[in-house]
């Protein structure tokens, strides 16, 4: 909420980049609070999360789109960043604020297109064939169909852009040693883009790596949910509190760690104090 607020009011930080970082906080706010929907549910019928019901198909539904609107701002903002280095010395292509909206709007409609399957009929509710342990009432065949592509675009694309915006870097910090220029800035850059880089793809991986072996274990899993209780459902919960600890890690990552983000948060508190002087005064 603060990085939301902060970036709202704040005219100078409405880049291209500052509109993914604040659709990035939007859908990890939401996430969180699905997610505390589920558990709310959890808390006053445990049976209906074990053994499945109409009542957890909306729950679901919505945590299903807010993860897929997450993964899809991550992997965004790492082309965003790619397209702003990889063209940084071109002027034929530029990323605008009117690019960075549609794509917000095109993460948005596709997560919300693939999240709400299950409530457009792609669920088990009234049958027990294919029907999933962990995810009742979804339908194993859906949460392949959702989980292993998805997983794939977390994982690859993100790696793939940060190794080559570093790989740009370095070959730009050889070139400006080669001419004779100093390379100090360029080097102090390139360590902290390869340390961010290395914190977001290990905080999706640690975050969505556990959810992705339990939809595997629940396709190749033939035994009945009472044999499994209660540990396969500790770990089902362990993933949601894994997935929902990305969503505290990622403002951390992109944007408190931001100075002029820390230094606008700031000024606003003192612009804040000082019209409470005022109008005491």
């Amino acid at each position: 909420c603060t990085v939301i607020f902060t970036r709202m009011v704040t005219k100078d930080l409405h880049k291209p980049i500052s509109i993914l970082f604040c659709n990035l906080a939007f859908s990890d706010l939401f996430t969180s609070f699905s997610g505390f929907w589920i558990s709310m549910l959890f808390i006053t019928n445990p049976d209906i999360t074990i053994f499945g019901s109409k009542d957890m198909l909306a729950p679901y539904a919505l945590y299903t789109v807010s993860i897929l609107s997450t993964i899809y701002n991550l992997v965004s903002i790492g082309i965003e960043r790619y397209l702003a280095v990889a063209e940084s010395m071109r002027t034929r292509f530029r990323v605008a604020r009117h690019h960075s909206i549609a794509v917000v709007l095109i993460n948005w409609v596709l997560a919300f297109f693939l999240g709400c399957l299950p409530l457009m009929g792609w669920n088990c509710l009234h049958r027990e064939k294919n029907l999933s342990v962990l995810y009742s009432p979804f339908c194993i065949d859906y949460l392949i169909f959702i989980a292993v592509p998805n997983v794939v675009v977390a994982f690859i694309i993100p790696l793939f852009t940060y190794l080559r915006i570093i790989i740009i870097l370095r070959k730009r910090k050889l070139r400006m040693k080669a001419c004779g220029q100093a390379t100090g800035s360029y080097k102090s850059a390139e360590i902290q883009v390869a340390r961010t880089s290395i914190f977001i793809w290990l905080l999706a991986l640690i975050s969505y790596a556990p959810f992705f072996a339990g939809v595997i274990f629940d396709a190749t899993n033939h035994q009945c949910c009472v044999d499994l209780y209660p540990g396969i459902y500790i770990f089902r919960n362990f993933t949601a509190m894994l997935i929902t600890m990305n969503c505290l890690g990622n403002p951390m990552i992109y944007t408190l760690k931001v100075k002029i983000l820390g230094a606008k948060l700031k000024a606003l508190k003192r612009l804040f104090t000082s019209r409470v002087q005022a109008c005491t005064i």
